[in-house]
């Protein structure tokens, strides 16, 4: 976990989905490293249970299942505002991309489990963090969108489509919750995650060679943006979604 830079988290208290390991966790160490208590969400009970291990059991709880689960939901934001006694920020970082290939064979079906987890789930979390926390007290929201959500990304095509539409269900909250609500989004290229592994394994060197700056991403990366969108310091953003991509979709890459 990276050492604490400031405290500008310091009584916040913060959900952070798709958790366990990468991206998820990354911010959530960040949001531990600067004061914030932190709920985790995954799938495996398990994995969750290392998690809260490195962000330190007083600092961290996990409520395991499945993102798109209405269930699930619920139960996670309630034990968070029981344990921790708000619920200051969202963080909708749960996706899924099983498949890989043309989208003129992609299998309906994939398609929209695609959807629901990418896109409705995160609209569920947040009508549910809205209902029980935010809606009366206001806070900050981040979605995990991807550069693939914005330009065409031959193979993971679908995965880049439920980004794009990510990416406008963070605008069209963005007018609806202000001023009290601030919703924002990021947008990673490749990042050094078991989720990417395909997209880099055994050829990191020639990926990286089309970034600028000559390196793929990793979690940290993501975590200091999301960090600083969460923040005061993003006081007058919203309706954003960052870009972190290494400058590659500068040179027309993804």
């Amino acid at each position: 976990m990276p050492n604490a830079v400031s405290d500008r988290f310091r009584d916040k208290v913060a959900v952070v989905t798709g958790a366990s390991r990468g991206i998820g966790l990354g911010i959530a160490e960040r949001l531990v490293a600067e004061g914030a208590k932190v709920c985790i969400t995954a799938r495996k009970q398990e994995a969750l249970d290392e998690a809260v291990k490195q962000l330190g059991a007083d600092n961290a709880i996990a409520v395991a299942g499945k993102a798109h689960d209405p269930d699930h939901q619920a139960e996670a934001i309630s034990r968070t505002i029981e344990t921790f006694g708000s619920l200051d920020l969202l963080v909708n970082n749960a996706g899924i991309n099983p498949v890989y290939g043309p989208m003129i064979e992609l299998d309906l079906d994939a398609a929209r489990k695609i959807v629901e987890v990418n896109c409705l789930s995160a609209l569920g979390w947040t009508q549910q963090a809205h209902k029980e926390w935010l809606g009366e007290h206001g806070g900050a929201i981040v979605n995990v969108s991807s550069a693939a959500g914005r330009k065409p990304a031959p193979g993971i095509g679908f995965y880049g489509a439920s980004k794009a539409m990510l990416t406008h269900i963070t605008e069209e909250l963005a007018v609806e919750l202000g001023p009290s609500i601030r919703v924002n989004g990021v947008a990673p290229a490749v990042v050094k995650t078991r989720f990417a592994t395909a997209l880099y394994e055994g050829r990191e060197s020639e990926v990286a060679a089309a970034y600028p700056l000559k390196r793929l991403g990793v979690p940290e990366d993501i975590g200091s943006v999301v960090a600083f969108l969460l923040s005061d310091d993003a006081g007058w953003l919203t309706g954003q979604t960052i870009v972190i991509d290494g400058g590659v979709t500068l040179t027309g890459g993804v």
